[in-house]
């Protein structure tokens, strides 16, 4: 009973979180990407629970209808960490690619399909009987798959963070470490398939749910509407707002001139001395492009070559020297030190004692105590 309880209670988590996103404003395709893959694990989590009660047995014709579904697990985390990076994937032609083994699953499965109610019953309460080779194929195209699509998504999520350091300021809130841990936790599930009974994998499968709900939630444009805008739009905003020739937008993505490179970083040095833009928290390469008039790309060209830092990192340096000076002065001695973090630039207390540590080899306190 205390076990059937566990599972109901998934189910009606799942459902909770499933109507959030379907309620959500604003949708974009990664939230029906997370649509389509809680209702999956929604349609997996009754199916089991009706086995266990004992409903399937009732009405055999739905035993057997989730025999595929599975396979999906992996090709939806897949998906969604693509459309969270910025590769759309969704109502792509290729996209249909990643279904071929599901439909294969499918196919395989007419045999049993077409199998009159009382046998299919026999079949699974002698679990699986007559259809081993369906079970083994199954299995290994299973774990096959999620373990590669788990892998895949880890992937891109560190090549998605090399790459927002390249072009954003503050990047605490865009690292997609609770994707990265739901990747890990769904490789852990396939574990689970590999040496557990169903009972053990859907318990893990309820976790998981659970997992997706707490850290989701934190995660404000999970279940919630905020409106975002991409890297590849605020690129493209540039690009249009730019009065330059075609000719030279071209040119601004080749390789700059060994004097055009010291005369960017100047202006770029001087730019910060002046008017200190790191001081807005959202800072962007592309706005301080747009500041000196110039491509992104040769931007991220000058600060990587001639500092030998990404973009991030640059400007959480000067931040860093920027609280230096403030907290110097008398009249700023009133203030705490994470109020005037929040001033230089800094959105998390994290962020700001990681880099003051990286610059001055001290920690705020330890630099008080000396």
């Amino acid at each position: 009973m205390t076990s059937t309880m566990f599972f109901f209670t998934g189910i009606i988590i799942a459902i909770f979180l499933l109507v959030l996103l379907l309620f959500k404003k604003g949708k974009q395709n990664s939230d029906y990407m997370l649509t389509g893959w809680i209702t999956l694990i929604t349609i997996l989590l009754l199916s089991f629970y009706s086995h266990q009660t004992g409903f399937t047995y009732k009405y055999p014709q739905t035993l057997g209808l989730t025999l595929a579904l599975p396979i999906l697990n992996g090709i939806f985390l897949y998906g969604y960490t693509s459309e969270l990076t910025g590769k759309k994937v969704l109502f792509k032609s290729n996209f249909l690619f990643h279904l071929i083994p599901f439909f294969l699953l499918l196919v395989l499965a007419v045999p049993f399909y077409i199998l009159p109610s009382q046998e299919k019953i026999e079949v699974f309460k002698n679990q699986g009987k007559g259809f081993e080779w369906y079970s083994m194929i199954q299995l290994m195209s299973i774990l096959v798959s999620g373990f590669s699509y788990s892998i895949a998504s880890i992937i891109k999520i560190h090549k998605h963070r090399k790459n927002i350091q390249d072009r954003q300021s503050n990047i605490d809130k865009k690292m997609l470490k609770w994707l990265e841990y739901l990747s890990i936790g769904l490789a852990l599930i396939w574990l689970l398939v590999l040496f557990f009974d169903d009972h053990i994998i859907y318990s893990g499968v309820v976790i998981f749910v659970f997992f997706i709900g707490f850290f989701g939630i934190n995660q404000a444009p999970v279940f919630s509407y905020v409106e975002v805008e991409s890297i590849n739009l605020e690129t493209k905003k540039t690009i249009e707002l730019s009065n330059e020739p075609a000719e030279k937008i071209k040119y601004a993505k080749s390789r700059l001139e060994v004097n055009e490179v010291y005369e960017i970083l100047e202006r770029l040095e001087q730019l910060m001395i002046t008017e200190k833009p790191f001081k807005n928290s959202e800072l962007t390469l592309n706005d301080l492009s747009q500041k000196l008039n110039i491509h992104p790309n040769q931007l991220s060209q000058v600060i990587n070559s001639k500092t030998g830092n990404t973009f991030y990192h640059y400007i959480n340096v000067y931040r860093v020297k920027e609280f230096l000076r403030l907290s110097s002065l008398p009249e700023n001695k009133k203030y705490t030190f994470l109020a005037l973090a929040y001033d230089c630039g800094f959105n998390s207390k994290t962020t700001f004692n990681k880099y003051f540590k990286i610059y001055t080899g001290k920690t705020p306190s330890e630099l008080i105590q000396s």
